[in-house]
């Protein structure tokens, strides 16, 4: 459920078709997503799982879609 809502919020914001991201996807390798795109992921996702502010260490450990939902998933508990 966490990694299929993720991947609809990647492809909202990417442009990409569901089927393209795993949980191997680097955000900025295989999406090509600079800082700001990041960010804005960043921001829809704290609003989807109602979480709190991620902070930039959180986000600057997360390279992957894996890396995302690991983190959601921690969030939650």
């Amino acid at each position: 459920m966490i990694l299929e809502k993720i991947k609809e919020l990647i492809c909202e914001q990417f442009d990409v078709e569901p089927e393209q991201i795993t949980e191997e996807t680097n955000f900025l390798q295989d999406l090509s997503a600079d800082s700001l795109d990041f960010v804005e992921l960043v921001m829809n996702i704290e609003d989807a799982f109602q979480l709190p502010e991620i902070g930039e260490d959180e986000i600057r450990a997360i390279q992957t879609v894996g890396d995302l939902v690991d983190y959601v998933k921690k969030a939650q508990d």
